[in-house]
């Protein structure tokens, strides 16, 4: 009769869970439409909080949220590059990428945007942002499993009223069943905060430390020193994470050259080298993937030293590892 009761518990939990879920998203919504005058010219920015089809909306820092309308093969959608920009295509604008547009009030109160731009650092964000929406989702459809799971149980309980005694086994596993099912339901709480606050605070980010590694000439292999200052800076993490200070990281890798080579053969020997740091953090120290920003290889730009010098170019041949802290999810428990 104890395992009947337990049974119905967690079934009953597992409601409530999923309703105070329900409950926390729909309150964290504070976006407030605004119209665009018909005909009148309007630039506006922020982050894009959703978008279907050819519509997505734009909500500021203050809430106000509009609505803009690519109108295809007009609208251009670049880059805010300064000496030169760069065409994307319209499936670029996401959930979570920040931008500026321009364009005309339609009739219903719409943007129909002329430009939209943004920082391809934004874009990376915007991308690293949209996986983990997916892993959300599939945690939404383990927690609906779960809940299934849960109800199995409470019915297989009450047909078990009149065999409690031949089938003790068969309420143990089922127990098990919805200790499993309520640790998913946890997990997908933790999730689902986590996202949204990722949008709220998306492009307050600051750098928490810097770690350069140091490769050899022409290689794009670890060495024993380069591990060992990776291995360092793991640990760190680990002690942070301890402590409590490691609430919403993520782990910037970007790869360098020196000047020795051609450029095109810089700028895939320093994506090689960000990958090799990559597959050691991951591998080696398990490092979770939803915390890595994009990696990139910027080649023999943006030298720390100077490249005429042997020493210079030492330094140059590097990849730093950036730990970057969103202010908007600086909190307990996330």
């Amino acid at each position: 009769m104890r395992n009947l009761r337990f049974l119905g518990l967690v079934a009953v939990a597992c409601l409530v869970l999923l309703t105070a879920v329900g409950a926390y998203a729909q309150n964290s919504d504070n976006s407030r439409p605004v119209q665009v005058p018909q005909g009148a010219k309007q630039k506006i920015q922020g982050v894009v909080s959703s978008r279907n089809g050819d519509e997505f909306k734009v909500r500021a820092p203050d809430g106000a949220e509009t609505t803009v309308v690519l109108n295809s093969g007009v609208t251009r959608v670049t880059n805010h590059g300064k000496l030169s920009k760069k065409e994307y295509p319209e499936t670029y604008i996401m959930r979570g990428l920040r931008l500026q547009a321009q364009g005309r009030g339609d009739s219903e109160g719409r943007l129909v945007a002329e430009w939209v731009r943004f920082d391809e650092q934004d874009l990376r964000s915007a991308q690293s942002l949209e996986q983990t929406d997916k892993m959300a989702a599939e945690n939404a459809e383990r927690l609906s499993k779960a809940e299934a799971a849960a109800r199995e149980a409470a019915d297989e309980a009450r047909r078990m009223q009149g065999q409690i005694a031949e089938n003790t086994a068969l309420a143990n596993e089922a127990r098990a069943k919805a200790e499993a099912a309520q640790a998913t339901a946890d997990q997908a709480f933790k999730d689902a905060a986590l996202a949204n606050n990722r949008i709220n605070g998306l492009d307050e980010y600051e750098t928490i430390k810097l770690i350069p590694v140091l490769f050899k000439l022409n290689s794009a292999v670890l060495d024993a020193t380069a591990k060992k200052t990776i291995d360092e800076a793991a640990a760190w993490a680990k002690a942070e994470k301890a402590k409590g200070n490691a609430n919403g990281w993520l782990v910037q890798v970007v790869g360098f050259a020196d000047t020795s080579g051609k450029t095109a053969k810089n700028r895939a020997l320093s994506e090689k080298r960000a990958n090799a740091v990559i597959q050691y953090l991951v591998l080696r120290h398990g490092m979770d993937l939803r915390r890595l920003v994009q990696p990139f290889g910027y080649g023999e730009n943006n030298p720390v030293a100077d490249n005429k010098t042997a020493a210079g170019r030492a330094q140059n041949r590097r990849v730093e590892i950036k730990v970057l802290q969103n202010k908007g999810m600086n909190m307990k428990g996330n």
